[in-house]
Parts: structure tokens; sequence; C-alpha cells
């Protein structure tokens, strides 16, 4: 069969060009199966796929057509005139046509479409021959498709001729158009058809009473049909049917048109029965592409996908047997890879694949225990990608050459290009200076100032542009959606520290929260717990926290029981003399902690745990490790996410046995770190800053630039870790009491990866004055690293040893040595541009200003420049416009903070050194951030204290200025007083938002009553005995009365919270609230369930489940919210009166709207003989006046005015019966 035949086009009519339906032979599964192999041997491709015929246009045009259609035939229903089945079903469905040009033309963009390869020949040359394909599946199934038809016709298809990934991704697509494509043809011969019957009828209508009149002249009208020759059945058919009801008068009219049809071997009859045949097809035809389109919507395309791809099984061969276990992301990720690498080297998908499994075979042979080298991800995404593109010799561009030497070189690239940029921002602040006359003594003391700020700025420069051009790399994980594997058993630990029974307590409750949200039969939940420092070794109270400890986590335990061993623990060190810190405390702190139980899981003793609720041969079975800060969330299922990347085999850890370090792999995975929105929200201060990345780099993990150029991140001290790779790593590495800000150190020697697409949520700290003592200690762990920048450190022995630390690793710590002394280098530049530096103190000020503002400024222009797709641009803006005020605000405060900072730092520095380098002393001070909280008062006296020293450098910087360079005054003044008042704007901006709550007064609440009035008009009509006291998903009101008896999870959350709403806003008593719950909490326990989830749509009569049958976690969180709020409600009742202002409020809304609906009427006959609108108007005065006059105080007035509002409410009643009655009742029921 040829697939030519498909294409068929009619004749352009005088109404317009009517083409014919996608419609020919249906086959069944076997005989298409047989003639996509057919197809596959007839289509011939282009030698230049971006050449070809524009879709998108053409999809325009169909969408402008089909909405055109639906305007008209919705009207033709409103107008109430007969329309066909078929645009009953279109009008009817017409948002689902909508959904589908929406998915489109989100779904196409131009590029992609542009790699698809186009047919070279046929009536179909220039369009993809996937769209071909899915235009031949169409036609031969009447529209109708399934899933089972769809994966045997492409797999059939590629049994002769294989498809590319884009076009097996784009099938959903061209699916889609094609039936769109389809039903604009039918639509259009709908609305031309209903203009033929309007126009039959017309004449139908001239004929019968011309024939009443003037009965010879009927015949004279009847050559007005041979305008409507190319709609002449329709036509035909439809005056017949109007003339062949009437009299002997219009049977001239019939008999001509029998002798018209026999002149062309035809008849009324059999034009009739074609004309039916016609309508009955197209009826079907339209409710099978509508019934395809919501399939094509419900379907999971990557199954689809994964199910016909001949890539896929042939990338399963791999010999590392990790592919087919991988999630899909990353899967989809070598795929793409392929399609990449084979478009660009002019070779086919399944060699480049086939390549790369027979190189990972080949190093399988090799060494089978290198499990990277025998994972075919190796050559795709790894360090074998050069490899496999060297196979296809492929020539590079000069910008592929260039990229590949950055990837291949990048601590050479970055630091150099680093150097290079500061020395020109350097050069070109001491020629300005020269050219100013300073003295090579200013210069010299000039050039000290400005190196930090040059080199912060030209590290903002490097890291936004790195970004910009190198994609992310994402971690590869292994799917464990359905459970981590019994080999991956991991640990999620809290250090903390105890220190009292309500601190107890909170950690209690916050490890029952992250377990709920990550459960898993091999995730296991503990504390690791230190008392706090002391004086003694034994305190008071000690004993009483470790049994209130102990007693919480056996009841988590009875609450939440396992087959097995018990899922929550408790670990609880004691405390040990520290000579260095004069006090009892924990060894080591959380380093020690970490280290203490990771001897724990590897079997080993030497601790001082003095609790230890789990038995060590439980212990030997854990492989990871995830660490969480005490006020650290762990989301839903990102413990699952994280031991699927570190399970991955490129990700695995491989110790280098020379240095000591992990130097392929890794053994340590740092999620992304987001601020939580409460935390966010409690002060203007960490409003502003608590989603800025420049400032603060521990809160999300600096910038992507280390693990997208260098292929490993930082680590922040929250994340998993490989225990026997993280301790070999870190084995007698650091000497003991000189460690206090340990994880960037871990995470040099152990190696982290930056996992992004996984977060965890952390606080920001509301207060000003918590967030600088917070920097002080960071700045006071990072200076303790100092010594791992030289050639020599000691080791846990205190033996000068090598440090085998490469280059990068040692930048990371030098530049977070550099950002902790940017805030005082700063300051130093401001007061000498004020009192020492030749030129414009303006200019020097304008200097220093840009270098605070740049990185801040820099992240909004790229965020301005990266559109996200899907969404308007206007959009895009106005949230890019709202980074723009909140950045500005970062600048101005930290402008505002930049002198106390200063004090800060430099202290921090100075304080440091000192330890480190002198006394050895008080290197592990350390305060926690709740005990930094709880001992401050957060007063503007505290803040005062706090801040003076940015008062003193105010007063400095004024003095000298004033002194060595009176003129500079009007430039530093600005600058000293915000300075001197930095305590009041810290304290101002640090003090709680209260939850904000603006009353609804005057019109607003009413206009927003009287929506809640009608809103519930809408639960209280249909969620009734009909519907199982569910309530519809909706009511149709255009073009004609339907209602949608299915609801979901969320309409019952919404029924059951409208409900409460009701009773509190006087609508419904309480005893109709109570029966009207009662009876939607019986009918959601009787209906259907998965795993005590309830499915996302059930029919409401029948209380079915419908399909396709899913749980949605929207829908079910959506109840579950609902839920708490509800109870709540009803709680409230009991202490609630029975009767009050509310009731008078709700009847006075609902007399309000009915006021509202009789002057609506004015339209109808104002009267009945006895009845008129201005009677039914007096009565809903009358009743409004009753509610109108006060507010019952007792049970007996409560009696009088139910029982006048119930003689009103009758009367009412009986004069719209009245006007019904002589009306009809439509105007009366809208």
């Amino acid at each position: 069969m040829s697939f030519n035949r498909l294409i068929n086009f009619a004749k352009w009519a005088d109404a317009g060009q009517e083409e014919e339906p996608i419609r020919d032979d249906l086959l069944s599964v076997e005989r298409l199966e047989q003639f996509a192999v057919e197809l596959a041997a007839e289509h011939k491709l282009a030698d230049d796929p971006r050449k070809g015929v524009l879709l998108l246009p053409q999809l325009e045009e169909n969408g402008e057509k089909l909405l055109s259609a639906y305007s008209t035939l919705a009207d033709a229903v409103r107008k109430e005139r007969t329309v066909t089945p078929a645009a009953e079903w279109f009008v009817d469905n017409f948002h689902i046509v909508e959904e589908q040009l929406r998915e489109i033309r989100q779904d196409l963009p131009a590029r992609y479409y542009r790699e698809l390869p186009k047919l070279a020949s046929g009536r179909l040359a220039g369009y993809p021959r996937v769209y071909a394909i899915a235009y031949a599946l169409v036609a031969h199934t009447d529209s109708r498709l399934d899933l089972e038809t769809l994966k045997r016709f492409v797999r059939s298809y590629q049994r002769a001729e294989p498809l590319s990934i884009g076009e097996l991704w784009a099938f959903a697509i061209t699916l889609r158009l094609v039936l769109v494509e389809n039903l604009r043809r039918l639509a259009t011969r709908i609305v031309i058809a209903r203009e033929a019957r309007e126009e039959a009828n017309l004449l139908a209508d001239r004929l019968i009473e011309t024939s009443a009149r003037q009965p010879d002249e009927v015949i004279s009208l009847l050559p007005t049909l041979k305008k409507w020759y190319h709609f002449e059945r329709v036509f035909i058919v439809q005056l017949a049917a109007r003339l062949r009801d009437q009299g002997p008068e219009v049977w001239p009219a019939i008999n001509w048109m029998e002798k018209q049809l026999a002149d062309r071997e035809t008849s009324l009859d059999h034009l009739v029965r074609y004309e039916h045949q016609r309508q009955a097809a197209a009826q079907i035809t339209v409710s099978n592409i509508i019934t395809s389109m919501r399939l094509l919507s419900t379907l999971d395309w990557r199954d689809f996908f994964e199910s016909v791809s001949l890539i896929d099984p042939l990338l399963g061969e791999d010999p590392a047997a990790a592919y087919s276990s991988m999630d899909f992301a990353t899967r989809d990720r070598y795929r793409k890879v392929v399609e990449r690498i084979a478009r660009r080297a002019g070779a086919s998908e399944l060699e480049v694949g086939r390549r790369a499994i027979e190189m990972a075979a080949a190093a399988h042979m090799e060494d089978p225990s290198d499990l990277p080298r025998s994972h075919v991800g190796y050559y795709l995404i790894g360090d074998g990608r050069a490899d496999l593109a060297k196979a296809f010799r492929r020539r590079l561009t000069f910008l592929e050459r260039l990229s590949r030497f950055v990837l291949a070189h990048p601590t050479v690239t970055y630091l150099g290009a680093i150097i290079l940029v500061s020395s020109l921002i350097l050069a070109f602040l001491l020629g300005y200076a020269s050219a100013s006359g300073a003295s090579a003594l200013t210069l010299g003391l000039l050039a000290l100032i400005v190196l930090v700020p040059s080199i912060s700025l030209a590290v903002s420069l490097m890291n936004l542009d790195v970004t910009s051009r190198v994609n992310p790399r994402r971690l590869p994980k292994m799917e464990t959606s359905d459970g981590i594997p019994d080999n991956a058993r991991t640990f999620v630990v809290i250090p903390t520290l105890f220190t009292g029974e309500a601190s107890v307590g909170e950690m209690i409750e916050a490890l029952e929260v992250r377990y709920l949200a990550n459960q898993d039969d091999n995730l296991y939940f503990a504390l690791l717990g230190d008392f706090a420092d002391a004086p003694d070794e034994h305190m008071a109270g000690d004993d009483e926290l470790i049994e209130a400890a102990l007693g919480a986590i056996a009841e988590l335990n009875a609450r939440y029981p396992t087959e097995g061993a018990a899922r929550f623990h408790l670990f609880h060190r004691r405390r040990q003399w520290n000579e260095s810190e004069k006090k009892w405390m924990g060894w080591e702190r959380k380093r020690g902690k970490l280290q203490e139980f990771n001897r724990l899981v590897r079997d080993s003793s030497n601790t001082s745990f003095v609790v230890a609720t789990a038995p060590r041969d439980l212990l030997s079975q854990f492989r990871y490790v995830i660490t969480l800060d005490s006020d650290t969330q762990l989301p839903r299922d990102a413990a699952r996410r994280l031991v699927g990347a570190i399970l991955h085999p490129l990700n695995q850890p491989h110790l280098d046995r020379r240095t000591g370090r992990v130097t392929r792999g890794y053994a340590i995975l740092q999620p992304r770190v987001s601020m939580s929105l409460v935390s966010a929200s409690q002060s203007h201060f960490a409003r502003i800053f608590s989603g800025h990345t420049g400032i603060d780099p521990y809160t999300t993990a600096v910038s992507d630039i280390y693990q997208d150029l260098f292929g490993e991140g930082i680590y922040t001290g929250k994340g998993l870790y490989v225990v026997d790779a993280f301790e070999e790593a870190l084995h007698d590495r650091v000497p003991e009491n000189s460690l206090l800000s340990h994880d960037l150190f871990e995470g040099l020697y152990a190696r982290a990866a930056l996992a992004t697409d996984i977060e965890l949520l952390d606080d920001y700290p509301a207060y000003y004055d918590s967030y600088a003592k917070r920097q002080h200690r960071w700045t006071r762990g990072d200076w303790q690293l100092v010594p791992w920048l030289f050639p020599h450190v000691r080791d846990a022995h205190s033996r000068k040893v090598r440090n085998v630390l490469p280059l990068i690793a040692r930048w990371k710590i030098l530049d977070n040595l550099l950002r902790s002394m940017l805030a005082p280098a700063l300051v130093a530049w401001l007061v000498a541009a004020w009192t020492l530096l030749p030129g414009s103190p303006v200019l020097w000020t304008l200097a220093a200003i840009f270098t605070i503002a740049f990185p801040v400024y820099a992240h909004v222009t790229n965020s301005l420049l990266l559109h996200p797709r899907g969404i308007p641009w206007t959009s895009h803006f106005w949230s890019v416009w709202g980074d723009v005020v909140t950045n500005t605000a970062q600048i101005g405060l930290t402008i505002v903070f930049l002198a106390h900072q200063a004090y800060l730092q430099a202290d921090a520095i100075a304080r440091t050194l000192y330890r480190v380098f002198i006394s050895r002393k008080r290197l592990l001070e350390w305060v926690t951030a709740a005990q930094a909280e709880r001992t401050s008062a957060h007063d503007l006296p505290s803040f005062l204290r706090f801040m003076w020293p940015a008062q003193a450098v105010a007063l400095i910087a004024t003095a000298s200025a004033a002194v060595l360079r009176p003129e500079s005054l009007i430039v530093c003044l600005p600058f000293a007083i915000v300075w001197a008042a930095s305590p009041l704007v810290a304290y101002y901006m640090s003090r709680r938002l209260p939850p904000a709550k603006q009353a609804v007064k005057g019109e607003d609440a009413r206009f927003a009553r009287l929506i809640a009035r009608r809103t519930w008009r809408f639960f209280e009509t249909f969620a009734g005995q009909e519907d199982n006291w569910l309530v519809p998903d909706n009511y149709q009101e255009v073009p004609a009365p339907v209602v949608a008896h299915r609801t979901s999870p969320t309409n019952m959350g919404l029924l059951l919270m409208s409900t409460v709403a009701a009773r509190d806003l006087g609508y419904v008593g309480t005893l109709e609230l109570i029966e009207r719950i009662e009876l939607t909490l019986a009918t959601m326990d009787r209906l259907e369930r998965f795993r005590g989830h309830y499915l996302n749509w059930y029919d409401t009569r029948t209380l079915e489940p419908l399909t396709p049958r899913y749980v949605s976690t929207v829908d079910s969180g959506n109840l579950a919210g609902h839920l708490p709020a509800i109870k709540q409600g009803v709680i409230e009742i009991a202490d609630q009166p029975l009767f009050g202002p509310r009731v008078v409020d709700g009847l006075a809304d609902t007399i309000l709207l009915m006021r509202e609906e009789a002057n609506l009427l004015a339209g109808i006959r104002q009267s009945t003989g006895a009845v008129t609108l201005k009677h039914l108007r007096e009565e809903a005065d009358r009743a409004a006046l009753l509610v109108a006059e006060c507010c019952p105080a007792t049970p007996t007035e409560w009696s009088r005015l139910f029982e006048s509002l119930t003689f009103r409410v009758v009367e009412i009643e009986d004069m719209l019966d009245a006007l019904s009655h002589e009306h009809g009742r439509d105007p009366f029921e809208k």
C-alpha cells in the first residue's frame, strides 16, 4: 500500500477550502505493523534537515481556525440552534484542544524542530519523517490511538529503519500536531455544513411562505440550489427534511429535487443515508481525536521512549551492569551525549552507543575491578569522553578545542585568568594614582590595600563568565525511588549539644520529622550527643538529660515499630578534660563526634561514647552516613537521592594510596543548601540576605564554579559521606585541639561533590548580631587552615609531613581567607581615599562601592539573560526586578555594616593567628547558633554594646579626613553617619516581623462576604445526596448546563473547609455543619484507596475510581493541609456561642444577594395578575430590615427573629412561584 495515497485533497468550494479528514482504511494492529515496515522502506531522507516545512506557523493557523470554529458553534448552542453530535463533542471538549495547543508550543522549540530528519520526496516532502509516521498512524486508526498500538507501530517501523532519539521524543508532539490538523479539517467541515443547513432553513422558510401565497412561484426559487453545488448533500438533505413535513403545496419543490438528483444518478433517500453516515463518521472521528488527546496528555512518554528506543537496550549492555539501574535523568543524559556525538560526527547513534559499549567492555576485560572504566558512562560523561570522540575522528572547531583545553587544564586556566584580571585591575588603579601624582610609598601602600578587593573582583568576574559558559555538571545517580538497596544502608545523624530537656525534646521532634519525610527500610536515624562544656566532668542534671533522651528515643521506636532492629538511636559521649581549653568538653567537638561514630561503624571500641543504643552487629552493616546540623531540614526523599548518587559507579570514591586522598569519585556529597521560608521571613534582615550567595558562602555552598569546572565542590558540613573512604582519607591528618572549622578541610582530602539538584533547608539568623557572631566563628575556623597553604604541615602526631593538597585545594582555602579580608581592605581603601590617595575622592569611593556591588548585580544580570522556558518575558522581568530591589537593599546594608564587619573580621583574623602560631590555646572555642541566639537580648542597648567599634571607625575616619583632607569630608560624612548609625539600623532590621494581618473593612469586606456566600451556594447546591455528599468538580453554564460528576482529594478538602467556613460566616448552623461533615466523611471512608492514599478522581454518583488511576501528591497534599484546619475549626465550635453576630451577618449576606437577584429581573414582565416585581423587592427589603435592626440578646428574641424571617421567606417563595408560573422558570433559576 503506497503512503502517498493517504494524502488526499479536495477541491476548493465557493464557501471556502475544505480538506478531507485524515482518514484511510482502518487496519488491524497486525496489518499496521506490516504497513509500518513498508512505510519505512518508502521514506527517503533529505540531506540537510535544517531545510523544510515549518510546522509552527501551520499550528498557529490551525489554532486560530479552531478558535473561530468554536466561537461559531458555541454561539449556535447558546442560541439553542441544532448542531450535530460532532459539533457537541468539539464544543464540550474545546478546553482539551486548547491544552494541546499550549503543550505543542511549549514542547516544540524551533531549534529542536530544525534538527529532525526531513523527507526528501512524496506529498510530505520537507516535513519531518516522524510527522509522516504520525500522519499515517492517525489515518489508519481513524485518530483512535492507544499505547500498545503506538509501541507496536514504532517498533515495526524501526525494524526497517531506526529512528533517532530526537524523533522518538518528537513523536508525542507530532501526534498532537496531526490530531490538531485533523480536528481543524473536521471543524471547518462542521461549520460550513452548519452554514449550509442554515441556508437550507432560510430557503425552506421562503418556499413554505411562497407556497402559502403563490404556489406557482415555488419552482422559481429552486435554482438557488446551484450556489451550494459543493455542499449539495448537506443542503438538499436539510431542505428535504424541512419540506417533507409540509403540505402538498411544496411537493413540486421535492419533485424538482428528485428529478435533479436522478439526472445525477442518485436519489434523495441515498443522499439522506449518505449524510447520516457522514455525520456519524464525523462524530466518531471527533470523539476519537478528543479521546486520543486525553490519552497523549496522560501517558508517561519517558516509559514509552524507553520501550521503543533502540539505543536504550544497547546501552543496557553496560559491562558494569549499571545503566539499567540508573535513574531516568541520568539515562537521558547519556542518550543526549550519544545524540550530540552522532550529530556532530555524522555517524548513527547506534554506532556511537556500540563503540562506547565496546570501549567499556575492553576496559572490563583488562581490569574487572576498575568499575568506573568498565561503565559505559565513563566514555559518555566521564574522563573517557575524549577517547570516544577521537574514535570518530571528528575535526573539532576552534571553540571546541578551546573548551576542551579549559576543561582539561582547569586549574591553570582559572587561576591564571584570576591573576591576569586582578593584575589588570590593580594596574589600572595604580596607574590612576600615579597619574594623579602618587609617590612610590603611596603606590606601595595602595597596592597592599587594593590587592584583596582586586582579587575579589577578578574572582567575581571569572565566576560569572565560567558559570555562564560551562554547562552545569550534575551528578549521575542510580534509581532509588523504590528503596535504598540492602548494601547501601545509611545512618542519618545529627550531632548536637544537650543543654536542657527542652533542647532534647526539640531534637527528638526534628529527628521524627526527618524520618517521616525519608522513610526507608535501610535508613536509620540517630542523635550524636555531647554535654555542654563544663568545669567538671559530671554536672547536676546530666543523668536526667540522658534518661529523657533515651525515653524519647524509645517512644519513637514504639511509635514506628520495625520487624528488625530499632529505627531510632542515641549515641552520647562523656566529657573529657581539654588542657588547651581548660574545661571538660566533648573530644574535638563535632569533628571528634563524627570520627568516633565512624569508629563504631568500623567496629572499633576506642571511643568516648557512654551511650550507644545500636548493637555492633547492626552498626557494621552501614556504608554511608548523612550528617545534618540541628537546624537543617531533610526534604522528602532527599536521603534516597543522595544514596542513589553515591552508588553510581562514576561517583564511588577511589583513594590514591600515594597521597592518601580521594582523587577519583567522591567520599562526600554536599547537597545544595537553601534557606527555609520560615527563617527567611522572620525579620527584614533575614528577608534581604537569606537568598544572597555573594556575602555568605556557607549558606549556599558558594558557587557551582568548582563543581562545574573542576568536578568537585566545597563541603559545608551537611551531606553524605562514605564511612571507610572518609576515615582513610582523613586518618592522622590533624593534631588534636587545632581544627575548629573542619568541613572544608575534610572535603579537600575526601573529595566532595556538590549535588546541585538535591536540596537541604537551613535556618537563617533573624538578628544581625547572631549573624555577625556566626561570621566571626567561621572566620576563626577558616584561618586555622593557614598552615595547609604551605608545603609542609603537621600530622596527628605533630610530625612535619609533605602537604599533599593540590593547588586548587589550597586556592579554596585562600579564597575563604581573602573573602574574610575584604571588609577590612574596603574600609582601609575608603579611609585612604578620604585622607591619603591623590585624585578624586569621589572616584576612589565609587570604585570601592563597585567592588561591593558587582558580585550582587552580576547575579541579577545573569538571571535576566537566562530566560526560563514556559515563563512569559513580562513575568520573568518583574521577577528579576524584584531581585534588583532586594539586591540593592543588600548592597545598602552591606555598606552600612561595612565598618563593623571590618572590625569583626580583623578581630577574628588576629585572634586566630595569635592562637595558631603563638599561644596554641582556645582553638576549639565555639558557641552553637542556638546558644548565641539565647545569650543575646537583641535589644537596642545590646546592639550598641556589640557594634560600638563601627562608631569608633566612623569617628576615626571623619577626624582623619578633617585633619588630612578637609575637602573630602563631603564624601566621607555620609559613610561616617551610616556607620555611626549602624547599631540603630541593625536593631531595626533585626526586629521580628509580626505575622502580616490586614483587616478587611467596609466595601471590601462586603464584597468578600458576598463572594463567599455565592461560593457556598455552589457547595450547598451540588454537594447533596445525588453525589453522595461529595462536591462535583465543576458546573458548566455555557453553552449548556452540565454537572461534572467527578471529584478529587482537593475537592473533598475544599468541601470540608468551606463547610466549616460557612458555619463561621453564619451561612449554616452547627447541626447542619455536623451533619454535612459526617455524611462527607462517611462517603470518603467508602472510597477505594491505594496504600491509604485517595486516588485522584472518583465518580461522585457511583464512587468508582476514574481511569487512569493514579495518586496525585498535589491533591493528597491539599487534602492533608486542609484536614488540620478543619479539625481546629470544629474544635473551636465548643467555645463559641450558638447564636451571635456571625449569624446575623450571614443572614444579611443571604438577603442582600436575594435583593441583587431581584433587581436583575427587570427585563421580564413586571407583574402577574396579583404579584409584581415591586412586591418581591419590598419583601426582600423587609427581610433585610429585620436583620439590620439589632442582634438578638436572648433565645426568645432569636426565636422571634427566625419566625419573622420564615414568614418573609415563605412570602418571597410564593411570589416567585406565581411569577415563574406566569413567565416560565428560567428567569428565576439563574
